[in-house]
């Protein structure tokens, strides 16, 4: 299962990135066995108000997070995935917003999240993050 990360689904509808926006909106596309997490839908809606000044509306957001819920799962966290994200946080010394994405990946089995916010290549336990934009 598939997982991206808030900047993946930005990159999708920013105009002043073409390439990255080329790149997001053909992987999103791609992924028929996506999950889309709590904390990205969330922090995706909050941070789409940055391109309206380009046409692209908070209601537009809104729907996208709609479409995304129709095509793939949702992953909701709960105490547990608080709780792994500490211990994560803690071990491969991640922020604690990083470790709760990678510890919400964990909880819904994704084994592979596509974000640029990581270093390339980088493993934690059985999830594979990669950057689509390197």
């Amino acid at each position: 299962m598939n997982a991206v990360d808030t900047n993946v689904l930005f990159y999708a509808h920013d105009p002043r990135h073409p390439g990255k926006r080329d790149i997001a909106t053909e992987l999103i596309a791609s992924l028929y066995e996506g999950v889309l997490l709590w904390q990205v839908a969330c922090e995706y809606l909050f941070a789409s108000r940055k391109l309206e000044p380009h046409g692209y509306s908070r209601s537009h957001a809104v729907a996208d997070v709609k479409d995304m819920r129709r095509t793939w799962s949702t992953a909701i966290p709960n105490w547990a995935t608080l709780d792994r994200a500490e211990q994560l946080r803690a071990g491969y010394r991640l922020s604690f917003w990083d470790a709760l994405l990678v510890a919400a990946c964990l909880d819904a089995g994704v084994t592979r999240l596509y974000s640029e916010d990581f270093q390339a290549g980088v493993q934690i336990d059985s999830l594979e993050i990669v950057n689509p934009f390197e």
